[in-house]
């Protein structure tokens, strides 16, 4: 019997609601894994910077949520949706998604992932991993709560993209047009393992020793342009290169009050740019390091 589209949205919803109890922040996705609630700012006539601080629903991942009362009430405004996606880089997993897409180059992304963790020595853990209708895989991390890491496709290696801070997985028990997300025998019941912590370090490469800076009064004007040009879930990301950019030369302190201006102009709040630059600048300049130099396995 074939299974009706309100059947498809209770299954979501149930695949969702479980996921929640988990820990992991959800939201309602299309079939074509697409976030299923349009933005109440679509119609203001310019490009909207809120992040669901106007209390409405329709921000993408930013209304992804662990409560069962919310994610019920945002699958109620869906009724079209067919699966979920889950929030990276969110507590208390701080999830980190490592997509084996083979699709991407024709080649075995699998084996990329193997060539690389025997060349810089890491083993991946057991851990949750989503079979994918096109074939690929998703292996689930989870990453330290003060290092954002960026999304990325094919930078890692050839078919392997990084799904990081601001990004999102499609959940296990979603259906979409290319088919269903499924579990991989043996994972359900493993929690998300921790990311190695060389394999950390590709995500989010150390920089280089920091320099002192000089006095060039243009510096950093492209730095700056990037962050004001960063869309709806890159804002964050954004602003953390291009302060880790400015760090690695020597100008960052002197720069570290243009870039949270410019975060705050594309809707970060100035606490949320801070935060991040503080965290650019520990992990340039070697002063604490935020999770690459404790023992994070």
């Amino acid at each position: 019997m074939a299974i009706t589209a309100r059947q498809t949205a209770a299954l979501a919803l149930a695949h969702a609601l479980s996921a929640a109890e988990r820990g992991l922040p959800v939201f309602p996705l299309t079939a074509r894994k697409l976030p299923a609630l349009p933005s109440p700012h679509r119609n203001d006539g310019r490009r909207s910077t809120c992040r669901g601080a106007c209390g409405l629903p329709g921000h993408g991942v930013h209304d992804a949520t662990t409560d069962p009362a919310a994610v019920r009430a945002l699958f109620a405004a869906a009724p079209w949706a067919t699966g979920y996606g889950i929030a990276c880089g969110r507590a208390p997993h701080h999830l980190i998604g490592i997509d084996l897409d083979i699709d991407a180059t024709g080649g075995d992304s699998a084996a990329s992932l193997r060539r690389l963790s025997l060349h810089h020595l890491f083993t991946i853990p057991p851990t949750i991993t989503v079979l994918t209708p096109s074939g690929g895989r998703h292996i689930w991390l989870t990453g330290p709560p003060d290092l954002p890491v960026p999304n990325s496709a094919s930078q890692l290696a050839p078919g392997i993209d990084v799904r990081g801070t601001g990004g999102y997985l499609v959940g296990p028990g979603s259906v979409t047009a290319r088919g269903g997300y499924r579990l991989a025998p043996g994972t359900a019941d493993l929690p998300p393992a921790p990311c190695p912590r060389a394999l950390l370090r590709l995500l989010v490469p150390p920089a280089r020793p920091h320099r002192p800076a000089t006095a060039r009064p243009d510096r950093g004007r492209g730095l700056v342009r990037f962050v004001l040009a960063a869309h709806e879930g890159q804002r964050n990301t954004r602003l953390f290169w291009a302060a880790c950019r400015a760090y690695e030369h020597g100008f960052g302190d002197a720069l570290a009050d243009t870039l949270v201006r410019a975060a705050v102009h594309t809707g970060l709040t100035e606490h949320e740019a801070r935060a991040t630059v503080e965290s650019a600048a520990r992990l340039t300049t070697g002063t604490g390091r935020p999770g690459l130099d404790e023992d994070h396995p």
